[in-house]
């Protein structure tokens, strides 16, 4: 899949699919995550295949939920995974990447392709501010306003899918009365407990404006309704991941 967004032509990105690779269920097939129990030869062929799909180096990320930046070069695609949730860059060739199966990437362009960043962005590290980091991180390092910005968002779970508790929908702000129906939808259990539906792109969305970047798009793809391509931990337990990765063209 690769982004429709006005990144401009110095800009490469690019989001994996659970197609051409070769991993065995339940990881079929091109299964880019090395840490939920797949072959590790099988990976590697995987992450091979990723790297010349997009012609760029894949720096990837050990993903805490956090919202910590890591500045990637170019010795950082041979080196350990740091700890950090976002990547950003000035090298071309180096393809900030962020793993998901559910939780929500979201690509970030600085203008004339000055910089770019990926954020791993699931609900906690969306209100704990990975997104906002990830953006400050790539107008430091570009030397751009966030309204310079272009930005794209994922495939995720979709707000028909997204079942959550009165704690998410306090960690947005959110009302529990059903006032916002754009954002929080309430659903009552069987059972008489109270459940919401978050709308994960629309969150993601009203975080990225706020912070002032004004080119927003994707957003539209459900991972656990589209078991033909996309991996999705909701809706199996034990499965694959999928990459999202932004470049420089050198």
């Amino acid at each position: 899949m690769r982004p429709d967004w006005d990144a401009g032509e110095r800009v490469g990105a690019a989001m994996s699919e659970r197609a051409g690779g070769v991993s065995a269920a339940p990881y079929d097939t091109l299964n880019l995550g090395e840490h939920v129990g797949d072959a590790a030869e099988a990976v590697r062929e995987n992450r091979a295949r990723w790297q010349r799909e997009i012609g760029a180096r894949p720096v990837y990320l050990r993903q805490v939920h956090g919202s910590t930046v890591f500045r990637a070069t170019g010795d950082a695609a041979d080196a350990e995974p740091p700890e950090a949730d976002a990547a950003v860059t000035t090298e071309p060739g180096i393809a900030c990447t962020v793993l998901v199966a559910d939780c929500m990437p979201v690509l970030l362009a600085a203008p004339d392709g000055r910089g770019v960043a990926a954020a791993h962005a699931g609900w906690r590290g969306l209100a704990g501010g990975v997104v906002e980091a990830a953006l400050g991180a790539l107008c430091e390092a570009a030397g751009c306003a966030p309204r310079d910005v272009a930005a794209w968002l994922g495939p995720c779970i979709g707000p028909r899918r997204f079942e959550v508790g009165a704690e998410v929908v306090r960690a947005f702000g959110g009302a529990l009365d059903g006032s916002e129906p754009e954002r929080f939808i309430p659903r009552p259990r069987p059972d008489g407990a109270l459940r919401w539906l978050a709308n994960l792109p629309r969150l993601g969305q009203e975080r990225l404006r706020a912070a002032g970047v004004e080119r927003i798009a994707g957003g539209r793809w459900c991972t656990v309704e589209d078991a033909s391509r996309f991996f999705s931990y909701r809706r199996d337990g034990v499965t694959g991941r999928l990459a999202a990765s932004v470049w420089i063209r050198g």
